[in-house]
């Protein structure tokens, strides 16, 4: 990993107070990272800080970095503690980049897909299990060897397809973070996947030793879209509460008066306190 500069040579314009940015090149697809890291001034408790790994990191990282900074001053009122901040990104500029349609998914058939509102076809998708290899092995071995880290207190964020993608996660590798955290997602792109992982979720969670908190949340607005984002996600919600699973609980959240991206400032800052409960 080594210092991330942008492509015209020149570092970041904004620079967040206790952050290191890198580029990472994943050693299986050779797709560039950006990675940006904010640790608290705050020394270390003795297991380490807690992490929290945030998807979309060109959208949301300063927002949780920014709300991280201001609510770990007072945990006793807050209910956040200290944790690193861990964005993954890309190079590119704009907030939602169209590579993270093929970090975010598992391959989907052209068939199941949803219509694209503009006809268009979609963005190339189906590496998901790529990503998840560049985290597991490369990204957070790194991220080990460089800061003190608590392994037992490690959370997930996502939103959208990024919610999606964690929500794949819960049910492919339900004992990688302690903490699920999806915002709006998007259930609707792989459903049938999603209901052939659900019948065997409980014999994965077999060997898992460790409670799992899962979070999923949607804005009030979203509740006009077609993709049924919000009974999904509360269906998705019931259905791991009741589930023979032992050792996950789940909890549905769906805030007043927000769409699919106002939504995200206020889901950010619900994520750190769900991240921080013991």
């Amino acid at each position: 990993m080594k210092p991330m500069m942008r492509q015209d040579g020149t570092e970041p314009e904004v620079k967040l107070p206790g952050t290191a940015y890198y580029h990472m090149c994943a050693e299986q697809t050779k797709r560039d990272y950006e990675i940006k890291v904010w640790v608290p001034e705050s020394a270390p408790p003795a297991s380490g800080y807690p992490v929290i790994y945030l998807l979309d990191a060109n959208a949301v990282f300063g927002t949780m970095v920014e709300a991280m900074r201001v609510q770990s001053l007072r945990p006793e009122k807050t209910g956040v503690v200290p944790a690193v901040i861990v964005g993954v990104g890309y190079t590119a500029r704009e907030p939602f980049p169209p590579d993270r349609h093929y970090d975010f998914m598992m391959p989907v058939p052209k068939e199941e897909l949803p219509r694209r509102p503009d006809g268009a076809t979609w963005p190339e998708h189906g590496g998901a299990e790529a990503f998840t290899l560049f985290i597991e092995e490369q990204l957070k071995p790194d991220i080990e060897r460089r800061y003190a880290i608590d392994r037992s207190r490690q959370s997930v964020v996502g939103h959208s397809l990024g919610g999606l993608f964690v929500l794949q996660l819960l049910l492919e590798r339900p004992g990688t973070y302690r903490n699920y955290i999806a915002g709006s997602p998007s259930l609707h792109w792989n459903s049938a996947w999603i209901a052939r992982q659900q019948e065997t979720f409980a014999s994965r969670m077999q060997d898992n030793r460790t409670e799992i908190h899962v979070l999923l949340a949607a804005g009030e607005l979203e509740g006009s879209h077609p993709s049924g984002v919000i009974e999904r996600s509360r269906a998705f919600t019931q259905w791991l509460n009741h589930s023979d699973a032992s050792g996950v609980r789940a909890d549905f959240i769906c805030f007043e008066d927000e769409g699919h991206i106002s939504v995200l400032p206020v889901l950010i800052s619900r994520a750190l306190r769900f991240a921080s409960r013991d």
